[in-house]
């Protein structure tokens, strides 16, 4: 529920703070007075779109925050959990927007991206404007409204995804099937470098191992005779390492007296002379063991020799051919029988196709039984609304040959009969401007009634009605009021007199800059304003004494 509206600098409203509670507030004033200022506001914090006309003339910045009681609302608790915003039972949504008309969101004082203020903020607030009139005019509002109705709205979601999925191996399918020729010659390639790739069998690293054991065997004869010598100079020559060592340590050991500070030098020269010792062994030992051997040396040889022909003909470097031969290897399983084969892909085709017809038949049942609710409901709006002969169908129609669709197996359209024995036909066929008013604005108070959002924003949607038909409008609004929270802009006293709390726009003019006003009113103010709205500007003792009526049964009709 919306519990505070703060604005600063926007528009002409230099700063603004109202409070909201439960129930029905109405929202009056004269025309440019600055209405649509709160409610334009309120779509900013929803994310709505914004520009650098939106600030007032001199000032830096617009500010605008509105904050909710979300304590009863488990689905944006949900949701600000699941995205670490959470903050309590109070929410905050924030908007800045500079005059060069860049913005900032905000979401309990953390920066977020806008798209953020619009998820959360259709989970808090629903606008119904006089401007849904038109969009009552084409299908897809027709078809979005039944599937709010039924509760759909996830089944909608999971049946589009299931065509997606659906229509993209359809795509492929087509695809492979148009170019089944050059499918088939590129499926023989495949087969025959694969086919020689596997008979080659390379292994990662092994060009390198081969490579460096062909330096090895080449210069053989360099390697035993430089090993050779490295031996004799360790171990066996007559000025070896380990015998210059070995007089080293003569010399101080024969030292007359015992020198603490040699004692790690005579210890290293120690372990050195016992590592010489080991490393003439080891060269030793590799002597003997080391073989020269010219075959091996000519199949390391052979087999460079076909890795790199085999890199040349497919132009790659040596070391990619592994990684090569994996490439083709699954590009050849997926064509010949993998998932992008012809009977792969066609029973993959089926598969996905039951898979929408079960959603999409889910989601027909629960539109067709949405609508019979929805049409009696609006049909019992209607009358209310003083159009009793006004029928009201919406009807459900079959796509041709049941072909999938992103929406599923029907198309949506509300149709009405102004009267009776007249076929129905489309609204936009139908319905004059008043009538469509009245007939957008029982639609809407239904849907509204099995919204679970908490507060729902009426825009003028009473435009082109009045008598008694405009005091009807009032206590459908009220009755939403009673049972969550609403806000309407109206024009019509009718209206206004059933309203639990009554917010009052004015502007003024001050050294030469124009300012708007909203204020709260109290009983007498609303009667002086239902006055006004019934009389104009030169209010009469008629017109106070009918105002005075009016409210007190507006507000006695609800006790």
């Amino acid at each position: 529920m919306l519990t505070q509206l703060t604005v600063s600098n926007y528009a002409i409203a230099e700063r603004v703070e109202l409070q909201f509670g439960k129930g029905m507030t109405a929202l009056t004033g004269e025309t440019g007075a600055g209405k649509s200022i709160v409610l334009d506001a309120l779509g900013l914090a929803m994310g709505g779109r914004a520009d650098a006309g939106a600030v007032r003339h001199g000032a830096k910045r617009a500010d605008i925050t509105a904050t909710f009681d979300v304590s009863g609302i488990p689905e944006a608790l949900q949701w600000l959990e699941s995205h670490e915003l959470d903050d309590g039972s109070d929410c905050i949504l924030r908007r800045v927007i500079s005059k060069d008309g860049r913005s900032r969101a905000y979401i309990n004082g953390q920066p977020c991206p806008l798209a953020h203020l619009k998820d959360l903020g259709g989970l808090l607030m629903d606008i119904h404007s006089q401007h849904q009139h038109q969009s009552l005019l084409r299908k897809e509002t027709h078809r979005k409204l039944i599937d709010e109705f039924a509760g759909a709205e996830n089944l909608a979601a999971q049946t589009r995804e299931a065509w997606r999925s659906w229509n993209q191996i359809r795509a492929k399918l087509a695809e492979r099937q148009q170019n089944a020729e050059e499918s088939e010659a590129r499926l023989q390639l495949l087969r025959y470098q694969v086919e020689e790739l596997d008979r080659l069998a390379l292994e990662n690293g092994e060009q390198e191992q081969l490579e460096q054991e062909q330096a090895q065997l080449s210069q053989a004869d360099a390697i035993l005779h430089s090993s050779h010598q490295a031996a004799l100079l360790c171990t066996e020559d007559e000025t070896s390492a380990a015998d210059l060592i070995r007089q080293a340590l003569q010399q101080l050991e024969q030292l007359p007296v015992a020198i603490p500070a040699l004692a790690d030098t005579i210890q290293m020269l120690s372990e050195a002379q016992i590592q010489i010792s080991e490393a003439g062994d080891n060269l030793r030992h590799f002597v003997d063991d080391y073989e020269a051997d010219p075959a091996r040396l000519a199949d390391v040889e052979e087999r460079l020799s076909a890795i790199f022909q085999m890199a040349r003909k497919h132009r790659v470097n040596p070391e990619e051919l592994p990684e090569f031969h994996q490439r083709l290897s699954a590009e050849l399983a997926e064509l010949d029988g993998g998932e992008g084969s012809l009977e792969k892909l066609e029973a993959e085709l089926e598969v996905q196709r039951k898979g929408f017809d079960e959603l999409a038949g889910k989601l027909s049942e629960a539109r067709a039984n949405a609508a019979l609710e929805l049409d009696q409901r609006i049909a019992a709006e209607l009358v209310q609304l003083s159009m009793p002969a006004v029928q009201f169908i919406t009807q459900l129609h079959r796509n041709s040959g049941d072909e999938p669709a992103p929406h599923g197996l029907e198309e949506v359209e509300f149709l009405v009969s102004a009267n009776p024995g007249q076929p129905a036909r489309p609204l936009a066929k139908v319905a004059s401007g008043g009538e469509l008013s009245r007939i957008s604005l029982a639609i809407q108070v239904v849907v509204a009634q099995t919204s679970t959002t908490p507060t729902l924003i009426f825009d003028e949607v009473d435009v082109g009605i009045g008598g008694g038909t405009a005091e009807v409008v009032g206590k459908l609004l009220r009755s939403l009021g009673d049972n969550g929270q609403v806000i309407c802009v109206t024009h019509l006293p009718q209206v206004a007199a059933q309203c639990h709390q009554h917010l009052f726009v004015s502007k003024f003019t001050q050294q030469e800059a124009t300012f708007s006003k909203i204020e709260s009113l109290d009983d007498q103010g609303r009667i002086s304003e239902v006055a006004r709205m019934l009389g104009g500007v030169h209010m009469t003792e008629h017109t106070i004494a009918h105002a005075t009526e009016m409210f007190s049964k507006g507000q006695a009709t609800h006790h």
